[in-house]
């Protein structure tokens, strides 16, 4: 698996093209971009290691993880992969919380909605779906052989707010015990800031320290 991270969006998100190396076939997760040129910075790279993205995958439904689907399915026509309970973000209604939220672009409705224990493939590479809401009802975390995509549950040092609409305090607490169950060498790639381990945040980040 290579991985290649992007920062894009004026809320700096994390913007990951994950690939086969054999196969060139590839994932681009949570496309943040806002402008043409974040975006042809991507592109580029897509098309200079010749890499076929097969699916967009979107940890969430927030503005700032989705604002770029409509570019990426416009380029490379791969279908957009949500969490179902986050699918309501896409499309029409997305469209205006995304300018409420200030983002001038939004996302094309969902291709196909996910569930906890799904596995997206591509090439030789499978990512397990595991459902890890309370930043968002329908937030995911994509988990490798040694790795894990966390999106906004769980960042270094730190995890996503849930004091927004239909965030939850109860649901995040679980969703962070079944991420602490990873071995503790699992490297996690979150939506926003540094990349860290799994053995990393049970040692350090006060959230999954300490008894809610």
């Amino acid at each position: 698996m290579t991985i290649q991270m992007f920062t894009v969006g004026k809320l700096f998100t994390n913007c990951y093209i994950v690939a086969c190396p054999e196969t060139k076939e590839a994932i681009i997760i949570d496309p943040g971009f806002e402008s043409v040129s974040e975006a042809e910075k991507v592109f580029k790279f897509i098309e200079e290691k010749a890499l076929k993205p097969k699916f967009v995958v979107n940890t969430h439904g927030h503005p700032d993880h989705i604002c770029g689907n409509g570019l990426v399915k416009g380029k490379f026509q791969t279908p957009i992969l949500i969490h179902e309970k986050d699918a309501f973000m896409l499309g029409r209604l997305g469209r205006v919380i995304a300018k409420f939220a200030g983002f001038e672009n939004s996302s094309p409705s969902a291709d196909a909605l996910l569930k906890d224990g799904d596995i997206i493939s591509f090439g030789k590479i499978n990512l397990k779906v595991m459902h890890t809401p309370g930043h968002s009802p329908g937030s995911i975390s994509l988990v490798g052989k040694k790795e894990v995509f966390t999106g906004d549950t769980l960042f270094a040092g730190s995890i996503g707010r849930t004091d927004i609409p239909r965030g939850s305090v109860l649901d995040i607490k679980e969703s962070l015990r079944k991420l602490a169950c990873l071995p503790d060498d699992f490297k996690v790639y979150p939506g926003h800031g540094p990349t860290t381990t799994i053995g990393e945040e049970k040692r350090s980040n006060p959230f999954l320290l300490v008894e809610w």
